[in-house]
């Protein structure tokens, strides 16, 4: 399974999200830090969930961390994150 299917997969039963996507930005950190031949170091989540209801930015992105820990110490070296409630991605089109 790839890095990508698992973080998926993770954030999926973490977040009981209804929208996710998670995009392998790898190959646009060619050559810094933490980039490897093959990609899946580096990824751009875009998570709505009602779970993020009533949450700071931080709190939501702790919830995201803490369902990749092991990803975060091992394979993946760089992770952006989008934690959005439903309402917030309505009203951001």
């Amino acid at each position: 399974m790839s890095v990508r299917e698992t973080i998926t997969d993770k954030l999926t039963a973490a977040l009981a999200p209804i929208r996710l996507e998670v995009e392998d930005d790898s190959e646009s950190h060619r050559g810094h830090g933490g980039w490897r031949e093959g990609g899946e170091t580096h990824f751009n989540v875009l998570a709505v969930a009602a779970v993020f209801e009533g949450k700071s930015r931080v709190a939501r992105q702790r919830l995201v961390l803490d369902a990749l820990a092991s990803e975060m110490v091992g394979t993946v070296h760089a992770l952006s994150m989008r934690c959005q409630t439903p309402s917030e991605a309505e009203t951001q089109g």
